[in-house]
């Protein structure tokens, strides 16, 4: 299905009280052996699930792996014999793992057969949290001198064995430097000195496709890509390096797992200055950075579990952290991150580098986007055009809703939309709680949706997905600020690594990290940042910042409730004027109508038995929902979603 039809269709879905798309997937699948067939057939679980296998037939059934490597007894499943017994198989490794009856099916695949699916047997073992490594957990005692032994820093990483140090002197290194080499440190002497350019023509400055490697003390700048580049490992650290006016992203892990970027800037990169992409469980640590001048300041494509962001600064981005869940990479939805003790001012910059997905999160501090079992808390969110921290849907090939996500004890001010946000449809779940915010929307947002009070179910408001659509309209309109890569204002020289750092391989980095979430505080207000309050014009919750947030802002509010009274009004002339109910059914009807918003008068309409002609009612409310939805349609098409 089209992404755009999704998109209308979770607004629909929305308007009857009803969650849908991205919803979690337990741990744990129970599988019927029947007459003679598997159900469910196919079973997708995380690494780590367990598939239970239940008898549920007249004949005895097993299931046996194709390999072998598994097996239910071997005449299990005998409604008669084993009712109630169950056998529960758990598997640890990513994976597709065949199976069959050896009664009524084949190794073959045919008859009664199944199979497995753990993890997404694409993504690498290391992004689902597969603890083997070859890397050496501890330095060999080898230096590798740049350019004191070897000219360039790729002659030194290729002479390099095993838990070397490559340590590169001053200077500027036109070149891209690939690591194939598992625990190697590269290292720089003078972080402000020991420069890798890109020139705008090299794809990377440093590309890793080996565990355990970890990239210190040095500038990358002007690739074409990226600055500082994971792939496909497990054990990364990226220390004390700054990432300049890269491509695509600055410091970016992707498909891998144990890692931290600590003590590091990046600016300048068109999509973000921190990714983390496409891992469950990541074990990933940010810590202590700045990210500032960039689409996105940190973004988080379906990385999940053990995922902490931390007492880092965000600042003048299109966006802030962002969080987010989209069909393009696997291992979606993201899940289980936590954001703690961040200071997230000014992200609303239109004269940041970006592309179009940055351009559709403009002005938000904290956005999660599509994702569940979040947790925001203690952060000091100033100074944005749209929301301070919003959840929100995510809009890919599938569109993505929100649960069970936490937002409690920050502070935010200055937002120009609201502070807290719960944009809609959104799934169930998700709390804000013991926030200093002045504004929210919905409403009342901490009164009906708190943690651990009232909690209704689908409260969320439609106007934050729908301004959001706005801007993507504007992508597909060209109307977007278009700032080209090194375009960006220079950071100044940066603080360098100690000079009595130990050297260590990035092996067992999440596990040895010392993680203590509770000593983290709310950020102070820096001197000299103060708060905005005038950053732009809301009415009723529509945003006065383009034609098309007007527009699709006006769309979203205003156009509900008129639908919306036009039935009530409708609906009680003709409960007033009717005389074949009773007046105990007349008053049920009216309050049914007045106390149910939306799905009252609805049901009105199909079950109250009215005397206005069936194609009339069916006009009311389906032609209601066809008119509000064509100008999505139309936003959806310019927008290049559909």
């Amino acid at each position: 299905m089209k992404r755009g039809l999704w998109f209308l269709l979770g607004l629909v879905v929305a308007a009857c009280g009803a969650a849908s798309g991205g919803a979690p997937s337990d741990d744990t699948v129970v599988v019927e052996m029947f007459d003679n067939r598997f159900a469910p057939a196919e079973i997708r679980i995380p690494v780590g699930g367990s598939v239970t296998f239940v008898g549920a037939g007249d004949n005895p059934h097993n299931a046996v792996a194709v390999d072998g490597s598994w097996s239910t007894e071997t005449a299990f499943g005998s409604l008669e014999q084993f009712e109630g017994d169950a056998v529960t198989i758990t598997f640890d490794e990513p994976g597709r793992y065949p199976f069959y009856c050896i009664f009524h099916g084949t190794a073959a695949g045919e008859g009664m057969a199944g199979v497995v699916i753990v993890g997404d047997p694409e993504a690498s073992p290391a992004a689902q949290g597969v603890t083997e490594t070859d890397a050496p957990s501890t330095w060999s005692g080898v230096t590798w001198r740049v350019p004191g032994d070897y000219p360039t820093i790729q002659t030194a990483v290729d002479a390099a064995g095993p838990g070397d140090l490559v340590l590169i002197g001053p200077g500027v290194y036109r070149e891209k430097v690939t690591v194939t080499t598992p625990g190697l440190v590269i290292r720089g002497v003078d972080r402000n000195e020991v420069v890798i350019d890109g020139e705008f023509q090299r794809e990377n400055g440093i590309e890793v496709f080996a565990d355990g490697v970890a990239v210190e003390n040095l500038t990358v700048k002007n690739a074409t890509f990226n600055g500082v580049f994971w792939s496909g490992v497990r054990g990364f650290r990226a220390s004390y390096v700054t990432a300049i006016d890269n491509g695509d992203y600055g410091i970016y892990a992707f498909d891998s797992s144990d890692g931290v970027f600590e003590h590091s800037y990046a600016s300048g990169s068109p999509d973000s200055g921190f990714y983390i992409g496409q891992c469950d469980p990541c074990e990933v640590v940010i810590v202590d950075v700045i990210s500032e001048w960039n689409g996105l300041g940190y973004s988080g494509t379906n990385a999940s579990g053990d995922l902490y962001i931390i007492g880092s600064v965000w600042r003048y981005n299109v966006a802030g952290i962002v969080p987010n869940t989209l069909d393009s990479e696997l291992l979606p939805p993201f899940h289980d991150v936590t954001i703690v003790g961040n200071l997230v001012h000014d992200n609303d910059n239109p004269d940041a580098p970006m592309f179009d997905a940055e351009w559709a999160a403009f002005g938000n501090g904290i956005l999660l986007a599509g994702g569940r079992s979040s947790v925001v808390e203690r952060n000091l969110v100033v100074n944005h055009a749209v929301s301070g921290i919003a959840v929100t849907p995510n809009l890919d090939e599938n569109f993505w809703m929100s649960f069970d996500n936490v937002v409690r004890d920050n502070v935010v001010r200055g937002s120009g939309r609201a502070d807290v946000v719960l944009a809609g449809p959104a799934g169930t779940g998700n709390c804000f709680e013991d926030n200093d915010a002045a504004t929210s929307f919905p409403v009342g947002l901490e009164v009906f949706q708190s943690c651990g009070g009232l909690r209704l179910p689908f409260l969320f408001e439609l106007g934050g997905t729908t301004e959001q659509l706005g801007r993507v309209m504007e992508n597909g309109l060209g109307a977007r600020p278009d700032n080209p890569v090194g375009s960006a204002p220079k950071p100044g020289p940066q603080p360098s690594m100690p000079a009595d750092a130990p050297v260590r391989p990035a092996t067992d980095v999440f596990a040895s990290y010392p993680l203590d979430l509770d000593a983290v505080e709310v950020p102070t207000l820096p001197a000299g940042l103060t708060i905005d309050q005038g950053r732009s014009l809301t009415v009723f919750g529509v945003m006065f910042a383009s034609v098309t947030s007007v527009f699709f802002g006006l769309y979203a509010y205003f156009l509900p409730f008129v639908l919306y009274a036009a039935w009530v009004a409708i609906a009680l002339w003709d409960l007033a004027r009717r005389q074949d109910l009773g007046r105990g059914a007349s008053i049920a009807w009216t309050a049914v109508i007045l106390v149910v918003p939306f799905l009252g008068v609805i049901g009105y309409y199909v079950l109250g038995r009215s005397p206005i002609p069936a194609w009339q009612r069916t006009t009311f409310v389906a032609g209601g929902f066809l008119a509000y939805l064509v100008i999505l349609v139309i936003g959806a098409v310019v927008g290049g979603i559909v």
